[in-house]
């Protein structure tokens, strides 16, 4: 597929209106309320402070290695012509249900404050045995929101147990976001190429963050060879040949643990900073920069002495890079802008225009969390109820998703996919 046009933000026809036209769903997460003596002053993160020194800019380097081409070339030699996401889509065989048929159990995961204006549930049987991760949209990919004829929306997980074979496997769903009313998917699994493009094992990391830009794939990587992001290719879709469990080639040919689809790497950014180096945990795309960018934070744990830092990197303008990091002559990918925030146990984040956007985890499996906006002058957070309560959050929200072409914020918890105008999380906001 060629790329799209990228500077279509004026041309916002009839359409797009009709698109975003409707009525609100009226959901009411069924939550708890935390009293406002809980959200006190020492909840507050306060400002963003930037980082400027070299010395800390240098923790943040990822350098850049692509799969040899002839190792690419080999696979897809060996598996047959790779497919692009349409025919992925004409293949979905599963269906999301709207939230009028999600349980109450399953609402609790939604936010209180501001609310959903759109969610669907996953069905149980797909989602037993694995945790969700990270969304992005057609809204990252290209402006219009759309890739080719489609709008898609990719839901990442991760398997939560199993054999030692299965642990921490990654798939992700590619929905069919045509029409809103009737969201269905199906599964790819992700993998990585191996012996030089003879086979391919698959891709163990939680994905907690996932950015599909252009016609690249980058997906948060925790697999303990010092990978911080690994980069697929949205028109390397390859078919599997066998439906098996097995990951890789087998006897009668190809398999992916029991999909019809599997995406092998063609890259992967690595750390190059040190001990300090932070893995990347929640990653999203910011449109409002010049160039596009790519924002990220780490994971930290409540009480550690050490703060959370927030940064960003800079996508190529090079035309043979479409999708990838600016990169120097010795492939090094340094971060544009760092900040710290007080924030711990981030789970996603999102920065447009001044603002940098994370959700905090909840403090209990079933609580609420919180969701603070932040800049250099201070910070707020949104809140809900008489009492004025900053907990009113979703409670394990992974990744937020901002889908310019239409202002809304997506993102998902537990079995709930959803969606809210990123003006509702300003207006709630304390």
């Amino acid at each position: 597929m060629k790329q799209r046009g990228r500077h279509r933000r004026h041309r916002r026809g009839q359409a797009l209106r009709a698109f975003l036209a409707g009525t609100a769903l009226a959901l009411t997460a069924a939550a708890t309320m935390i009293s406002a003596s809980q959200a006190t002053v020492a909840d507050d993160p306060g400002a963003l402070k930037p980082l400027t020194s070299s010395a800390e800019t240098a923790r943040l380097r990822l350098t850049e290695n692509l799969v040899p081409q002839a190792d690419l070339d080999r696979l897809a030699g060996e598996m047959g012509r790779p497919v692009g996401v349409t025919a992925v889509l004409a293949g979905a065989d599963h269906t999301l249900r709207a939230a009028a048929d999600c349980t109450s159990a399953e609402k609790r995961a939604l936010p209180v404050e501001p609310a959903a204006t759109r969610a669907y549930c996953w069905n149980a049987a797909d989602t037993v045995g694995w945790r969700p991760g990270a969304v992005t949209t057609s809204g990252d990919a290209d402006d219009d929101g759309r890739w080719g004829a489609n709008r898609v929306i990719l839901s990442g997980w991760t398997t939560s147990g199993g054999t030692a074979a299965e642990r921490d496997l990654a798939r992700v769903a590619f929905v069919d976001a045509g029409d809103l009313d009737h969201l269905s998917y199906t599964w790819a699994l992700l993998a990585v190429p191996v012996d030089g493009g003879r086979d391919y094992r698959g891709l163990t990391s939680h994905v907690s963050g996932m950015v599909w830009y252009e016609d690249k794939l980058l997906v948060t990587a925790d697999d303990g060879d010092r990978a911080a992001l690994y980069v697929y290719d949205m028109n390397r879709v390859q078919r599997a040949t066998v439906d098996a469990e097995a990951i890789g080639r087998v006897a009668d040919g190809w398999s992916a643990h029991g999909y019809r689809y599997v995406l092998p790497a063609i890259g992967s950014y690595r750390l190059t900073g040190g001990d300090g180096a932070p893995h990347p945990g929640g990653v999203s795309l910011d449109r409002s920069t010049t160039p596009d960018s790519l924002v990220a934070s780490e994971w930290t744990l409540a009480h550690s002495d050490r703060r959370t830092r927030l940064w960003r990197y800079s996508f190529s303008t090079a035309p043979d890079r479409a999708g990838l990091l600016a990169t120097g002559a010795a492939g090094h990918a340094d971060a544009d802008e760092v900040y710290e925030t007080k924030t711990s146990e981030v789970r996603g984040v999102l920065s447009y225009r001044s603002h940098w956007y994370v959700s905090r985890a909840a403090d209990t499996q079933d609580g609420p969390g919180r969701l603070w906006r932040q800049d250099t002058d201070g910070a707020r957070a949104t809140k809900c109820g008489s009492e004025g309560t900053r907990r009113c959050w979703s409670p394990q929200t992974e990744s937020l998703s901002y889908w310019q072409e239409t202002g809304e914020v997506w993102s998902q918890s537990a079995r709930m996919l959803f969606a809210l105008p990123l003006a509702s999380i300003d207006r709630s906001l304390d």
